[in-house]
């Protein structure tokens, strides 16, 4: 069986930071961050742990407001 990586590319300055893309992720690859801000305010997504991403989208999938582009690529 061949394996996945994942990668995912956020919108920052759209991100709201309501943190169900966080909640969704089953490899704590999402992280809300703690100081920065985006322009509107809000604390915004960003991947603490890049390596661990399988590429499932189920942080795509949950995000309301579709901040998030997720791609696979196919190892193996």
């Amino acid at each position: 069986m061949a394996k996945v990586k994942g990668t995912v590319v956020v919108n920052r300055e759209r991100c709201k930071g309501c943190d169900l893309c966080v909640v969704a992720c089953p490899s704590d690859v999402l992280e809300l961050h703690p100081r920065e801000v985006n322009d509107k305010g809000y604390h915004y997504v960003y991947m603490k742990q890049a390596g661990a991403c399988i590429g499932c989208a189920n942080c795509g999938v949950v995000c309301p407001d579709g901040c998030l582009t997720v791609y696979k690529v196919r190892i193996g």
